[in-house]
């Protein structure tokens, strides 16, 4: 059908290295009005929440390159790929580079640009990740 948009199709895995380093948030989407009188009306957008995670430590020389060179690879947010949460994977800590194993495996795309600060042999980078399907 004309104008239907495929799913997601991953071909790669965030290395293990980076797995570690992110933080993972929920959001849960509503719908919200505000009226003049303070009361507010609030509906759900969505059954479940959508998961997000972001970086959440400073980053040695090594694995600034490495993500920086995965991110670049998949053309910043354009290219989506397998991320291993690893405290829900089995056993915990866990990864599978080929993208096989689906316990702890999501679909996710990098959420925001770039943005790095360099400090002496350590480097800040603020980013983050969003679930897909």
């Amino acid at each position: 059908m004309p104008g239907n948009v495929s799913n997601a199709a991953p071909v790669t895995v965030l290395p293990t290295s980076l797995c570690r380093a992110f933080a993972h948030t929920r959001e849960y989407p509503v719908i919200d009005n505000e009226y003049r009188n303070g009361e507010s009306q609030r509906s759900a957008q969505a059954a479940t929440s959508r998961k997000k995670w972001s970086i959440t430590k400073r980053l040695t020389p090594t694995q600034l390159a490495a993500l920086r060179n995965f991110y670049d690879a998949r053309n910043g947010m354009h290219e989506p790929f397998y991320f291993y949460d690893p405290y829900e994977t089995s056993p915990k800590f866990s990864w599978d580079g080929t993208g096989a194993a689906v316990t702890g495996r999501y679909v996710v795309r990098f959420n925001t640009d770039w943005s790095q600060s360099v400090t002496p042999g350590r480097s800040d980078v603020q980013i983050e990740l969003i679930e897909l399907a």
